[in-house]
């Protein structure tokens, strides 16, 4: 039998070409700029005293400095009840919009509104607050002048760690709708179907079904809720002066301040904040990996 040649179908590999690279050059530049080159000469600034010659005071110092111990501590706190706060809030919030079925444009609403609110911090923020919860803020007012009850003289402090708490809050939860509501438009409803089908309730879905499913998404989502509050800065100082020891107000302190000008243990407070960082996003690296598995 005569065999007939077929024609090679197979595709050439793809030819490099550097073209294609042209629109990589502009975030390749400011990669290097702002975050290569700045890591650089924090690591660098964390080894070196104020002569230029190699020490390991400054890292020496963050674990024996009790006051800078305490700063890393207050901000963990501060960071962790927020991202649990606006978890569970943002989540529940995302849920309405998504599952519980909220009319389309009230739908598109509350996405806007999320990521106006989630990029809204810093001194605007902080003066928002103030105006609304501060001594003579207006929520403040209505609640003394109408209701009788000063909020002030029953303990709340805007200034304090709960007030702060509170401020970070506004922005945390619009960032958990944000982050959630792909992850709940991702569960496929055979899933429901199949469940049903089975005899299984809407509790029973959930518990089994759908919260396993989106656990590592959620839990993902309150790391990145913690690195958002960890490296804030703007907020926290406007908001209580610098009354409140944060490690990112301590570290202005140490490189703008004229009490505890030391710029290179704020280097190495810095370099404390990044690892604390890096762990969070890989953390956060690792839970999207396994949440992508079922939402694919």
């Amino acid at each position: 039998m005569t065999q007939i040649a077929l024609p090679d179908t197979q595709m050439p590999p793809p030819r490099s070409n550097l073209k294609n690279w042209i629109g990589v050059v502009p975030f390749l530049i400011f990669a290097i700029l702002f975050i290569f080159l700045p890591s650089v000469r924090l690591f660098i600034g964390s080894f070196t005293n104020e002569e230029g010659r190699f020490t390991l005071a400054n890292v020496t110092q963050l674990f024996t400095e009790k006051y800078i111990l305490n700063s890393y501590w207050l901000s963990i706190k501060i960071s962790a009840i927020t991202a649990l706060g606006g978890g569970i809030f943002g989540f529940l919030l995302a849920y309405s919009v998504t599952v519980g079925g909220l009319p389309r444009p009230l739908r598109s609403a509350l996405i806007t509104f999320s990521g106006v609110a989630s990029n809204f911090a810093g001194v605007p923020l902080a003066f928002a607050f103030v105006s609304t919860l501060g001594r003579t803020g207006f929520i403040t007012s209505v609640l003394k002048d109408v209701f009788g009850f000063a909020i002030y003289d029953h303990g709340f402090n805007l200034y304090s760690f709960l007030g702060l708490s509170l401020t970070y809050m506004y922005f945390q939860f619009p960032l958990m709708v944000l982050i959630m509501a792909p992850a709940l438009d991702g569960l496929k409803k055979e899933w429901r179907e199949a469940a049903e089908n089975l005899g299984a309730t809407s509790t029973q879905y959930w518990l089994r079904i759908a919260l396993p499913v989106l656990l590592p998404s959620i839990l993902g989502a309150m790391i990145l809720l913690f690195g958002n509050a960890f490296g804030a800065y703007a907020t926290a100082y406007a908001l209580t002066g610098g009354r409140l020891p944060i490690i990112t107000i301590q570290i202005g302190a140490q490189v703008r301040g004229d009490v505890l000008h030391n710029p290179n243990l704020g280097n190495a407070m810095a370099m404390g904040m990044v690892f604390i960082m890096a762990i969070s996003l890989a953390g956060y690296s690792w839970l999207q990996a396994k949440t992508e598995r079922w939402l694919k």
